[in-house]
């Protein structure tokens, strides 16, 4: 399966008009976020230093005329990681990301994919692919319309029922 690089990735966001990126997982781990989170689960809440990255390219994807968005699924009640992605959500969110949040338990009748994806438009779709232990595997194009517009209708029935960010408490 191809894979692009973080480059290429990052220069899909200024062709586009929306970027959707759509996470299932019970927890990630991702090694730039690794001392973070120890951090987190140690009582220390700060600014992770790769933020002020993302956030500046959340702007970029702004300014370039990209809306970002973002559906979380998750668990209640949180599990340490996602009460340390929800804690560090509020810089994105303020550079004008859209996160929500959307239970577990309120995606009945949602045939949710195995795989989280970025869906720029409603035809460019991106696997983030997670397996076994967790770590990232890298970002895949995939080039089959069938599973695009099925990830499309998943992307427009969880945002529907999706809680945004600034109302969601966990």
């Amino acid at each position: 399966m191809e894979e692009i690089s973080l480059d290429e990735f990052l220069l899909l966001f200024p062709e586009h008009r929306r970027a959707f990126h759509l996470e299932m997982k019970e927890e990630y781990h991702v090694e730039e976020e690794d001392e973070e989170f120890s951090r987190f689960l140690a009582g220390e809440i700060r600014e992770p230093d790769w933020g002020s990255d993302w956030r500046d390219h959340i702007r970029d994807a702004a300014t370039a005329g990209c809306a970002m968005q973002r559906v979380r699924i998750v668990s209640e009640p949180l599990n340490d990681y996602a009460r340390f992605l929800l804690a560090h959500a509020a810089g994105s969110v303020a550079a004008g990301e859209d996160i929500r949040y959307l239970p577990r338990d309120k995606t009945a009748g949602i045939d949710l994919p195995v795989e989280d994806c970025w869906l720029f438009d409603d035809s460019k779709l991106i696997l983030v692919l997670f397996p076994g232990d967790g770590r990232r595997y890298g970002m895949h194009p995939v080039d089959d319309p069938e599973l695009t517009a099925c990830y499309v209708a998943v992307r427009d029935q969880v945002w529907e029922r999706a809680i945004p960010y600034t109302e969601y408490a966990g």
